[in-house]
């Protein structure tokens, strides 16, 4: 996680230094003197720490987003090495998915930038809500397979409907050790989509 060693005059303006340097909220961040300087002028050197737990923070966010929606949530969450998902159960489970998952896309790429404003490096944040991403991978990855069968038959590339980054990493993953098709993203935005084409031997 975040941490920040710098030299200040002032010990009473040390936590607002940090949280601008940091781009967090004060209450998120402990402030420690590690050492002083000067005899006359003193400054003193100090280490700002991030004293809550990330994942932590966007559960609560998460109960705090339903609860004003008066929506009931049941959710789960795990924490694995760089990690984290979220699993949600509600009654408004359409309501929160959108069409097409566009809805649940927004809340997660809202809690992934939350949990990541802590980290130098970033952790894999993942949100689903009734099984959708679950069922969803599972439809991608039929689809992936009838259409790389279909053009290794027929050897003539197939254009996969627009989709975003995550799902056409499921079907890049599932078709990247076949030995007769390969995947490449082709477009711009909302227009990016895969393409299956045959290997030339």
């Amino acid at each position: 996680m975040k941490e920040l060693e710098f030299e200040i005059k002032n010990v009473d303006d040390a936590l607002d230094y940090a949280a601008k340097e940091m781009r967090l909220d004060k209450s998120y961040l402990d402030i420690e003197v590690i050492d002083k300087k000067g005899m006359i002028i003193k400054t003193y050197i100090c280490k700002a720490t991030v004293k809550v737990t990330p994942a932590e923070v966007a559960f609560e966010t998460l109960e705090t987003m339903f609860n004003t929606m008066d929506i009931d949530a049941n959710i789960e969450m795990r924490v694995r090495d760089n990690k984290i998902e979220y699993k949600i159960e509600t009654d408004e489970n359409p309501l929160l998915i959108g069409k097409g998952g566009k809805t649940l896309e927004r809340i997660q790429y809202y809690i992934r930038n939350l949990v990541n404003q802590f980290y130098d490096d970033h952790a894999i944040v993942q949100v689903d809500i009734g099984g959708y991403k679950a069922n969803r991978k599972k439809q991608l990855e039929i689809l992936a397979t009838k259409t790389a069968k279909n053009v290794a038959r027929s050897k003539v590339e197939a254009s996969l409907e627009p989709m975003n980054a995550y799902e056409r990493r499921i079907i890049h993953t599932k078709l990247a050790d076949w030995r007769d098709v390969t995947t490449v993203s082709k477009g711009e935005g909302n227009k990016r989509h895969l393409v299956i084409k045959p290997k030339r031997r």
